[in-house]
Formats: C-alpha cells, structure tokens, sequence
C-alpha cells in the first residue's frame, strides 16, 4: 500500500535511513519532523504490515537546508526533489523504488512541475543508484564535491 507517512511511521522510516546511511545523511527524530514539515511529498510504501520503501521529496524554495537541495535551488527552474528513497533490504527487487519514482512524477506533473531532481554518490560510489537513475532518464547537469570523502553526480529528469 502506497499512502502519506504519519508519525507512526517515523521509527521505521529512521531505521531504514540508518541502515542506508552511507548513502544517504544521518537522521535523528528532531530532525526527520523537521523535514517531514519542510517537504511536499512524504510517502511509504507498507507490505505485509512493515514500511517497505519511503521517498522524501521538497519543492524549489523548501525550508531546508542540504547543500545539495540549496544547489539545486540556485540553479535550477522550479523543481521538486529527491532528498532520499530507501528501500529495506528484504523488499528489494521488487520495483518498489520505481513505484514512487513514478507516484513522485504523478505528483510532480499535477503541480505543473517540469522537473525532478536528485544527487548520486560517486564518491564512495553507488552503482546501483547510478544505473536506476539513468534507467529513469535522469542526467547529469554538474557534480559536488562535500570534503575529500564524498562527491555528488547532480542528476535532473525533464517531464
């Protein structure tokens, strides 16, 4: 079941982030309420009573303060955009991440948004992302470096 997060969710949602926290940005509840209120699209998907999959998504001029987002936002038309999207390890294979991807674009579309955008890691290196995303469409429109550590591909999908 695809559905809006709520409060319940967000012990589960904050497990799912830290058990991909490599790729992605630590969270803690403090901050995930924060985000929760900032974004325009929070949902999950729920399977078998257990949130399966979750996708946080903020629109140009959002209260938030990711580098990545910021970049985005100076460089970018009006947009919405991919903050993160995880999947638990036992639901995976299952599309589920293409499920919101496309709810993502529905919502999009009905705001009359021409745009989605989103950062991949290169540096560690996330393949797997890198190979979902351009299966999608999405290309690269420029790279950001956080320290010696990590490197972003900055990726943008046209609808």
């Amino acid at each position: 079941m695809l559905r809006d997060a709520t409060p319940s969710d967000w012990s589960a949602v904050l497990m799912l982030n830290e058990n991909s926290v490599e790729s992605l940005s630590p969270l803690d509840e403090a901050r995930l309420a924060k985000l929760a209120h900032a974004s325009c699209y929070f949902r999950v998907i729920e399977q078998d009573g257990e949130i399966a999959a979750v996708l946080l998504g903020f629109r140009k001029g959002a209260d938030y303060d990711s580098p990545n987002f910021l970049w985005f936002d100076a460089h970018s038309g009006d947009f919405v955009y991919v903050d993160r999207i995880v999947v638990a390890p036992q639901f995976r294979g299952r599309r589920l991440a293409d499920r919101l991807y496309d709810d993502f674009e529905a919502f999009a579309r009905s705001r009359g948004v021409g745009r989605i955008t989103c950062e991949v890691n290169i540096k560690p290196p996330n393949p797997a992302s890198l190979r979902f995303h351009a299966r999608r469409g999405f290309r690269e429109i420029g790279r950001l470096a956080h320290g010696d550590a990590k490197v972003v591909s900055l990726l943008e999908l046209a609808l």
